[in-house]
């Protein structure tokens, strides 16, 4: 997740694809913390990065630099291998780059209004695809090849988009989600389901893949709020979580699970039935205030879900999330969310650690 230059330590962050690690990029270069440590394992101070993202648990990364030094210039993408801490490979772009995304067979380059598609191995170009003004690099991608979609904008006045499917090189729908331009989108790990906010934020979709149909629609507030980040739990197998963190420093997060008891009575909790396009009710949308501070941009993920069988009830159950949260102020968080079957809910702070203290503790790499 690209961030704007600005006055906070952190420039951008990032997860890999299967949250087990995360990446920072700074004024001095780019890091890279173990999610389950937070154990420092690889830095590289060379300058200012704005990209940095990771293949799965590998060695790759593909980075792009800020623009602050001459080297590292914003239309340069650099595959980077960590084990060498030598450059594979530069692509160089008539623009800048705004984001990227890969996983094991793809490579995907965004530019202000063209995207391209690489064969990850021989970075060949596969197709390129034109696409309207996206000044902000907005875009959500699968890494799952079973269904691997890319989602772009397809309008700079309402919140409509695009998908195409990556492995097949082909335009496969567009959804119209929103009235107002959209803020942010991501799909969840299966490339099942897709979620998504406008610039207004006070409202969040979840649609179906790959039919395109809207399952459900969370309020996230009256007032508008910038969404920074959306993020699904690591797998939809268990009631389906979805985390959103915005400018008024608040993390949101929405149940979208389903179920019964023995009886077959449906339930009025969380495990309740849901009706598919409905607006759900406050019973699935959780908030923690101040989780960071206001206006400071943030990026989390829902990196654990467990399920709790309650030893006092025989058919009761509870679920635990542990979601972490990169804060550009140089902070990482961890929060355990847990919900029982009576929808009673708890948040815990787990770990709290000062990105910035670990890396001014560590020397440098060359």
């Amino acid at each position: 997740m690209a961030n704007q230059l600005s006055s906070y330590p952190i420039f951008c962050a990032s997860f890999n694809q299967d949250y087990s690690y995360f990446a920072v990029g700074t004024k001095l270069g780019f890091k890279i913390f173990d999610a389950n440590t937070l154990r420092l394992c690889y830095e590289k101070d060379i300058g200012a990065f704005s990209i940095i993202e990771m293949r799965f648990s590998s060695s790759l990364l593909a980075i792009v630099g800020a623009g602050e030094q001459p080297a590292l210039s914003p239309r340069r993408l650099c595959l980077f291998n960590t084990t060498t801490g030598a450059s594979l490979q530069e692509l160089n772009f008539l623009t800048s780059v705004l984001a990227v995304r890969l996983n094991k067979s793809r490579l995907i380059v965004l530019l202000q209004d063209k995207t391209f598609i690489y064969d990850i191995d021989s970075l060949a170009i596969l197709s390129t695809i034109d696409t309207v003004p996206n000044p902000k690099g907005l875009c959500a991608f699968s890494h799952s090849l079973d269904a691997c979609f890319l989602a772009l904008p397809a309008s700079t006045t309402k919140g409509s988009m695009l998908i195409y499917n990556i492995m097949e090189l082909q335009s496969h729908c567009e959804i119209d989600a929103h009235r107002s331009p959209l803020a942010a989108m991501v799909f969840s790990s299966e490339g099942t389901y897709l979620a998504t906010a406008s610039e207004q934020g006070t409202m969040v979709r979840v649609h179906a893949i790959p039919e395109g149909t809207k399952c459900f629609s969370f309020r996230r507030g009256a007032y508008p709020s910038v969404i920074f980040s959306l993020s699904f739990g690591p797998s939809m197998h268990f009631p389906g979580f979805l985390v959103a963190t915005s400018s008024s420093g608040s993390l949101h997060l929405f149940v979208l699970g389903s179920g019964s008891n023995k009886s077959g009575k449906k339930s009025s909790s969380f495990i309740g039935a849901m009706v598919p396009g409905a607006i759900l009710d406050s019973a699935h949308h959780h908030i923690l205030h101040n989780a960071v501070a206001e206006g400071v941009k943030s990026y989390a993920v829902i990196r654990k879900v467990q399920k709790i069988n309650d030893a006092s009830m025989s058919e009761a159950f509870c679920f635990r999330a542990s979601i972490s949260i990169v804060a550009y102020d140089g902070y990482f968080r961890e929060y355990i969310f847990s919900i029982n079957h009576k929808n009673e809910t708890s948040w815990t702070l787990e770990r709290e650690y000062n990105l910035l203290t670990a890396i001014s503790d560590i020397s440098t790499s060359s």
